[in-house]
């Protein structure tokens, strides 16, 4: 397994484990791509965004694969937090491609993430989850997270908030 960043070579892979993306938002939302004409212009905003231009902050964004070069999982790292991700998304977002959960990939990309977050020198990371989200919780749990007080959004959804000292 490797970490690599998003790149036209990863067009088709992309492509095809947001097809099978089981809920409404792919997670993490960087990966999603809806609302864009091309790959090539979803690459464009992606650079825009990780930039940290306008609304966003910047950020890291990686594919993991395997050694058949398959997208298994994605991770968005946030070098910094606003008041919205500093209650909702935290620094590190992850998503596993749904026929690969439940393998230990998650585990795996988010010990990965926190490598860099080390490597851009974040030494307390947040991440968080749904309170839904038992098997997100548990990961985050393995990989030293240690539970803050949750937030609950204008939806009424109850967002769980870890801290993982670095």
């Amino acid at each position: 397994m490797r970490l690599v960043r998003p790149s036209i070579k990863w067009k088709n892979e992309h492509e095809d484990c947001v097809k099978e993306w089981d809920e409404p938002r792919v997670t993490p939302s960087s990966f999603n791509l809806a609302g864009y004409d091309n790959y090539e212009t979803y690459l464009d905003a992606l650079k825009f965004r990780e930039a940290g231009e306008e609304k966003w902050v910047p950020s890291t964004n990686y594919f993991m694969v395997d050694e058949k070069d398959r997208v298994l999982a994605m991770v968005d790292i946030r070098h910094d937090l606003t008041e919205y991700l500093e209650n909702v998304g935290g620094h590190i977002g992850y998503g596993v491609r749904p026929a690969e959960r439940k393998k230990g990939y998650a585990t795996w990309i988010l010990a990965e993430a926190l490598k860099k977050c080390d490597e851009l020198g974040i030494r307390r990371v947040l991440v968080t989850c749904n309170e839904d989200n038992i098997g997100s919780a548990k990961t985050i749990v393995k990989n030293g997270g240690i539970e803050d007080e949750s937030f609950i959004e204008e939806d009424g959804t109850i967002v769980r908030r870890f801290w993982i000292e670095r």
